[in-house]
């Protein structure tokens, strides 16, 4: 009998602790829905496989990854382009910039995870508003070059980069509010 009361305790426990500290679709929602895009928000969160596990600030920090990821990713693709054999040297020069920046962006949202877990928030917002804005240099590189053009996807890549900034920033707002 008291082998199954305190099965019994144990399983209370552990069901309420999974009920309040676990992120759920709950969860998600409530925080996606105060972010600028709610359904790039709630489907990345939704799609990974630590969300089930994740408190608000770790909400925060997957999002942050994606955009680690996003940026990673971007920087390796500049790279490899700009290794491709052509006689624009102005092209070249100019995609290695944008590579850099690409890592610079990358570099500040990795600072950022590091502020959310000393939750300095205020930092966090900075060093991701800071990764939103490399972009934009890469895009005036191109700019200042009359016969570039600025390809269509890395418009889409650098779009996706400060959609997640965004989508980032937004929930750190609530945990501040929290």
């Amino acid at each position: 009998m008291a082998s199954n009361i305190n099965l019994s305790l144990f399983l209370l426990l552990f069901l309420a602790h999974y009920a309040f500290v676990n992120g759920d679709a709950t969860l998600i929602k409530s925080t996606c829905k105060n972010t600028k895009y709610y359904n790039l928000c709630f489907s990345s969160l939704k799609s990974n496989p630590s969300s089930p596990n994740a408190d608000t600030k770790g909400l925060a920090v997957i999002m942050v990854g994606i955009g680690m990821t996003n940026a990673t990713s971007t920087s390796s693709y500049l790279s490899s382009k700009s290794l491709t054999p052509t006689n624009n040297n102005t092209l070249k020069s100019v995609l290695k910039e944008c590579a850099d920046k690409y890592s610079y962006a990358s570099d500040s949202l990795q600072a950022s995870v590091q502020d959310l877990a000393n939750e300095e928030y205020d930092y966090a917002y900075i060093h991701i508003t800071a990764a939103k804005d490399y972009p934009n240099v890469c895009h005036n590189a191109f700019k200042r070059v009359p016969d570039l053009v600025y390809p269509h996807e890395l418009a889409s890549r650098e779009n996706g980069l400060k959609h997640i900034c965004d989508v980032a920033m937004g929930i750190i707002d609530n945990l501040i509010n929290l």
